[in-house]
């Protein structure tokens, strides 16, 4: 398969400072989570850079869909709108009054007609979870909204990729979450996903491959089990071993076997406590609970509420931006809102009932963990989806 993107040989110095970037080769692919991780000044910036034309390598080449980047001006237009960048302060990037005029600043300039204007920040707006907010002056906004504000101006452009620079700085755990679990919504959708960081239990659990930079070089490039797994090469990097994947060797290393992958979530954990048990950690006597899922789109909060009055649930999650703004107008609080998925099997396992409420290809994505998950491990986790009015006389079985 061709790759989207490719680097060779890049070489890229700054005026008068050492090399920002040595002897760089990567490609990659359509679909692709990709965490660029490393120490403050490791380089990741400086080659997020590279991807869309922003900087010039001083040696090598930047190929993107099969062709090579001439860097005049009509040409970097057209890589910008397919490949956008979000900067790492927000504040970079916002420029108009109002949230509507800033999300419009791509479509207006790529000449598009005031109908397509107004659907394209319209589907931007609803993407990131921000409609009712076209008139807001960006000051008067937090952090995490800011975030998603630059997000919508590059969605409005409809990129194929969007490349994000440490996305979560300045953000609390919670905005940290929320972008994290928008990142996941846009790549289920089908955009290739490519950020910076050094927060290492944020790139860990999230990423399809982990690229470990130092020193402007690329020096691992694999799964997140592979890259983090290599304690000379972390060290190297100046970075530590995801708690997880650290609490997986330390019980190796005291005879515990471990099946399968190496451990990226909590449940996986339970996996490899489970297994050296030999499937003796007790189940409730309810045996599994069920997880039921909601596209908020298709159902309404009267729909929601009629259902919580009449049944029991135990555990409410929310999935994806659009589910948690609707979560909040309903009010409703969710238990869980990010590894919901996971979270939910957890609780299932317990006997306990879940409702997840998220949108479109999300609900889809629920299904197809959950049955993974019951292949991987012979179990029989029971998934429903909420359908139109229907309210079920029992959330708790089927």
């Amino acid at each position: 398969m061709e790759p989207l993107i490719e680097l060779k040989d890049l070489e890229y110095a700054y005026p008068y400072a050492s090399p920002a970037l040595s002897n760089i080769s990567l490609c990659i692919q359509r679909g692709e989570k990709i965490a660029l991780v490393g120490s403050n000044g490791a380089g990741k910036s400086t080659l997020l850079l590279t991807l869309n034309g922003m900087i010039r390598p001083d040696k090598g080449t930047v190929t993107i869909y099969g062709k090579p980047v001439s860097y005049d001006r009509n040409s970097l237009r057209k890589i910008r709108q397919k490949i956008g960048f979000v900067f790492q302060d927000p504040d970079v990037q916002i420029i108009a009054p109002t949230v509507w005029q800033d999300v419009a600043f791509g479509p207006v300039n790529l000449d598009y007609s005031e109908e397509q204007v107004q659907q394209a920040v319209s589907n931007a707006l609803h993407s990131v979870g921000l409609e009712g907010f076209e008139k807001r002056p960006p000051y008067h906004l937090s952090g995490g909204e800011k975030k998603r504000v630059a997000i919508a101006g590059i969605l409005a452009m409809d990129p194929d990729v969007l490349i994000l620079d440490e996305p979560t700085s300045m953000l609390d755990p919670a905005g940290s979450e929320d972008i994290m679990d928008l990142l996941d919504e846009l790549n289920h959708q089908g955009k290739t996903i490519i950020i910076s960081t050094h927060d290492v239990e944020l790139a860990y659990p999230w990423a399809d491959r982990i690229i470990l930079m130092e020193k402007g070089r690329i020096i691992a490039s694999g799964t997140p089990e592979e890259a983090f797994s290599d304690k000379e090469l972390v060290r190297r990097a100046r970075l530590k071993t995801p708690i997880l994947l650290e609490l997986s060797q330390e019980l190796k290393s005291r005879g515990m076997k471990t099946p399968g992958t190496l451990p990226r979530t909590v449940l996986d954990i339970i996996r490899i406590i489970e297994h050296n048990h030999h499937g003796s950690i007790r189940l409730s006597d309810n045996g599994y609970g069920t997880i039921h899922v909601g596209d908020v789109d298709l159902i309404s909060g009267s729909h929601i509420q009629a259902i919580l009055a009449r049944t029991s649930c135990d555990t409410i999650g929310v999935m994806g931006s659009r589910a948690k703004i609707c979560a909040r107008q309903w009010g409703l609080i969710p238990d869980i809102s990010y590894a919901v998925i996971d979270k939910c099997i957890l609780q299932a396992m317990n006997g306990r009932t879940s409702l997840i409420l998220t949108t479109g290809g999300m609900v889809t994505r629920v299904f197809e963990r959950v049955s993974m998950f019951n292949q991987t491990n012979n179990r029989s986790i029971p998934v429903r989806s909420l359908i139109g009015d229907e309210i079920p006389d029992d959330l708790s079985g089927i």
